[in-house]
């Protein structure tokens, strides 16, 4: 049973996780610019834009959470996707959107790795690391069951008023400013050298910086877990945002009934991100997260053969596997970074190389649907994966405790004892497309 300051922690985490990431007007974003008045080609270069800030905005943001404490930095976060949810109120113009979208990738910056770093910085200061799997599950299970509540009413809403979904995901982003103001405070970690009386770092950026690249090269298997975690990130996006709809079109699925298949997927990752404890513990986390993968690259490559009610099987299955996968992956990495190391740093970078992967896919996608191949895209796309996906294993198992140079390091200096153990899955322990 967690203490009660780690079950505070768990459920402010998921009350900021829910609102947070509840926005109203994704369903409905490319409609309300195109009425605004915006070309496809504003719209597309728009969302090119954000997701170049997004990687630029990636490193910094992690240094600043390492920096002023990750609390402040969730503070920060949310403060600014408030404001960015009103920019398209106030300036509905290209102007306004690009503002909007920009100070959105600033916000979910500041909490990429923030976040996460937090919970599991604060659940392992209350002696409930056994805990933070479920934790980081349920809050992904929880905000994901809040979308499939509330997408279905934006219609309606904005029938009744045109701005309310900006307006609601505003104020939504308020209330996670409230749930990150009464977060508590974290004891300092890795020593008072390291850490003022409020749990900030001292020292410059640069030294952040130098450290979390000190923490990648001294071992080698905390970047592999994290490339490890690139196909599941690239897959699911791919899949969620760019493919979803090509996949339907193509199996003459209209575009009424695209809504209920999304909020059928959605419902299949939240119940699958909260059970965790579904997967053996007989298979390594490592393990399973590359069997996954895989899996993921095949129900994604089905979707090229089957009639309509096997697709949209298909993709329920697809986001299943995402929701089981996502937690356990998360818990992998936090478990390979270092305890002096700056975690929310790291976690920022892994989140570049997710979303450097994840452009370079949707160009090419872009590309395949453009000639008209989109079996072709499915197909190679599971090829890859089925054969890269197998030799970073063999790689991990390598370089992991177990292997021979995990051995060899073992016999080295003292390392942090989480640096490279990965934690087995507890019995007890049970996370929508992002913009």
């Amino acid at each position: 049973m967690a203490s009660p300051a780690a079950r505070r922690i768990i459920r402010l985490n998921n009350g900021f996780q829910l609102l947070f990431n509840l926005l109203w007007w994704m369903p409905v974003f490319y409609a309300y610019q195109r009425d605004a008045g915006l070309s496809d080609g504003q719209i597309f270069g728009i969302q090119s834009i954000y997701y170049i800030a997004f990687c630029l905005f990636e490193i910094p943001t992690g240094v600043v959470a390492d920096r002023i404490g990750a609390r402040n930095c969730l503070r920060a976060g949310a403060a600014v996707m408030t404001a960015a949810n009103m920019a398209p109120v106030l300036a509905p113009s290209y102007t306004g959107f690009l503002v909007h979208f920009l100070a959105i990738a600033a916000g979910r910056s500041l909490t990429s790795g923030a976040a996460s770093a937090y919970l599991y910085d604060g659940l392992r200061a209350e002696g409930a690391d056994a805990h933070y799997l479920r934790a980081e599950g349920t809050a992904r299970s929880l905000g994901l069951a809040a979308k499939v509540v509330c997408w279905p009413l934006v219609g309606p809403l904005m029938a009744l008023a045109p701005q309310s979904p900006y307006v609601l995901s505003a104020a939504s982003a308020a209330g996670s400013l409230a749930c990150a103001l009464a977060l508590p405070r974290l004891a300092p970690r890795g020593g008072a050298a390291r850490a003022d009386a409020r749990g900030r770092r001292t020292g410059t950026l640069l030294r952040d910086t130098g450290a979390a690249l000190r923490a990648l090269r001294a071992s080698p298997w905390l970047p592999l877990l994290m490339v490890q975690g690139v196909a599941v990130f690239t897959l699911s996006r791919i899949c969620q945002v760019n493919l979803f709809q090509p996949v339907l079109l193509a199996h003459g699925i209209k575009e009424s009934a695209h809504g209920g298949v999304l909020a059928a997927m959605t419902v299949a990752e939240a119940v699958a991100s909260g059970r965790p404890q579904w997967l053996s513990r007989r298979v390594s986390p490592a393990a399973w997260v590359s069997l996954l993968s895989v899996a993921l690259a095949a129900a994604l490559a089905g979707t090229a053969l089957g009639g309509p009610w096997l697709v949209v099987a298909l993709l329920c299955v697809f986001a299943a596997l995402t929701g089981f996968v996502y937690p356990v992956q998360r818990k992998l990495v936090n478990d390979a970074v270092p305890a002096d190391a700056p975690r929310a740093t790291l976690l920022s970078v892994e989140s570049i190389v997710d979303r450097g992967v994840c452009a370079l896919a949707a160009v090419a996608a872009g590309a395949y649907l453009a000639a008209g191949r989109l079996d072709a895209l499915l197909w190679q796309s599971a090829a890859v994966t089925c054969v890269l996906i197998p030799v970073l294993h063999l790689a991990l198992r390598r370089l992991g405790p177990g292997g021979p140079r995990g051995r060899r390091a073992a016999r080295g200096p003292a390392r942090p004892a989480n640096a490279d153990r990965p934690l087995p899955l507890p019995v007890d322990e049970g996370v929508a497309p992002h913009p």
